[in-house]
């Protein structure tokens, strides 16, 4: 779900004079992970990924500013490890992924609470609805990558809620068998965008 992600962390950055100015990052797509919980009956959580999406966002280390924050999810890419329920899951009990290829989230802007925490409210559009969503965010890690692209990276995780009857996706919510709040899981390595 997303056009969130990965920007979102970046706000917690200390300043690095050397990196003092902003810069746009992209999300590494063999090292992110898009993922959501959602309780079954009350008795597990069934766990789900999306295999398809992009995004980046713009971040300055110094100031720390966060800006355009766009991450676009490819709804159909959902993978629940179960056949049969992931095309429940893409019909129109819930994500109508014919009606709808895509949900994104967009912000313009975060509010640290640490050098290395912060929050990220921005707007998840779904089901052609539009609602606020808040991400908490964690810096883990911001340096030069060891090999490969070697690529200035800054490794972010997030966590958020999403209220799946918020946005019209109500099917077994009023009985328990699927659970109206669902968690979202964000793991992923922000790539800088040199030039």
């Amino acid at each position: 779900m997303i056009r969130i992600l990965a920007g979102s962390a970046a706000l917690a950055l200390v300043a690095t004079s050397a990196l003092a100015e902003p810069h746009r990052y992209e999300l590494d797509p063999t090292h992110t992970t898009i993922a959501f919980m959602v309780d079954h009956i009350g008795y597990a959580d069934t766990l789900g990924v999306f295999l398809e999406f992009e995004g980046g966002f713009t971040y300055d280390m110094d100031t720390q500013e966060l800006s355009e924050v766009e991450i676009t999810v490819k709804t159909a890419s959902v993978q629940s490890f179960n056949e049969a329920r992931d095309n429940h899951v893409r019909n129109k009990d819930f994500l109508d992924v014919e009606q709808f290829p895509v949900m994104t989230f967009t912000a313009d802007s975060g509010t640290p609470t640490s050098e290395t925490t912060g929050t990220v409210t921005g707007n998840l559009t779904l089901l052609g609805n539009t609602q606020p969503l808040t991400l908490d965010v964690t810096l883990k890690k911001a340096a030069d990558y060891p090999f490969g692209h070697k690529r200035f990276t800054l490794g972010i995780s997030a966590r958020g809620t999403v209220e799946r009857s918020a946005y019209g996706m109500t099917y077994a919510v009023d009985n328990g068998f699927v659970g109206d709040a669902v968690q979202l899981i964000i793991e992923t390595e922000a790539m800088r965008v040199d030039g």
